[in-house]
C-alpha cells in the first residue's frame, strides 16, 4: 500500500504538469503591442532599403534567372497582403492581381508606395486582433496554424526577401542599410 502512494503521486503530478503546459500552449507567446512594434521596425527597414536602391536599378537582376530587385520587393509585398488577409479576415486588396507584373509599380516611386502600402495593410491586420484571437487557429491551405504562427511565418518571409535584396544592392557596389534589429 505504501508503494502505491508514491507512484499515485507522481501520476498526479505528471497529470497537472501536462495540464498545465497544454494550457499554456493556447496562450500566445508574443503580444499584439510586440507584432505592432515589430511589423512597424520591419516596415521602416524596408523603407531604408528602398531609399538605398537607386531608381536605374528597379528592374536590376544578379542574374537573368531571378527577380529582379523591384520584382523581389513587390513579391514581399504580395505575401503581406496575403497573410494580412489570412489572420485578419479582411479582403486582400491585391486580390487576383500580380504585383510583380503592373507596370505603375517598376518606379521606384511606385514600388516603395506598393510595398509601404503592404506594411500598412499588416500592420492594420494585427492591431485588428486581440491578444487572444492570436491563439485562434485558422487554415492556410491545407494547413492548420495559429494566427500567431502566420503572422510569424509573414515575418519571416519578408525578411527572407528583405534579405535577399541585400545582394542586389551590393552587386550595384552601394551599402546596404545597417540590421535594424531592435
Amino acid at each position: 500500500m505504501t508503494t502505491k502512494l508514491p507512484f499515485r503521486l507522481v501520476l498526479a503530478f505528471v497529470g497537472f504538469l501536462m495540464t498545465l503546459t497544454s494550457v499554456q500552449a493556447t496562450k500566445p507567446m508574443t503580444t499584439i503591442a510586440q507584432l505592432t512594434a515589430d511589423w512597424q521596425r520591419a516596415k521602416e527597414f524596408t523603407k531604408e532599403y528602398l531609399d538605398t536602391m537607386p531608381e536605374d536599378g528597379m528592374g536590376f537582376k544578379p542574374v537573368p534567372e531571378i527577380r529582379s530587385f523591384a520584382e523581389q520587393m513587390l513579391h514581399l509585398a504580395a505575401a503581406n497582403y496575403n497573410f494580412a488577409a489570412l489572420v485578419s479576415g479582411k479582403a486582400n486588396p491585391m486580390q487576383g492581381k500580380k504585383m510583380e507584373e503592373m507596370s505603375e509599380f517598376k518606379t521606384k516611386e511606385g514600388l516603395t508606395k506598393a510595398v509601404m502600402d503592404s506594411y500598412d495593410f499588416m500592420l492594420d491586420a494585427v492591431k485588428g486582433l486581440t491578444d487572444a484571437q492570436l491563439a485562434e487557429t485558422i487554415k492556410m491551405g491545407p494547413r492548420e496554424m495559429t494566427r500567431e504562427v502566420a503572422l510569424s511565418k509573414a515575418f519571416e518571409h519578408q525578411t527572407h526577401h528583405r534579405g535577399q535584396a541585400t545582394i542586389y544592392i551590393r552587386t550595384k557596389g552601394i551599402k546596404p542599410p545597417n540590421e535594424k534589429l531592435f
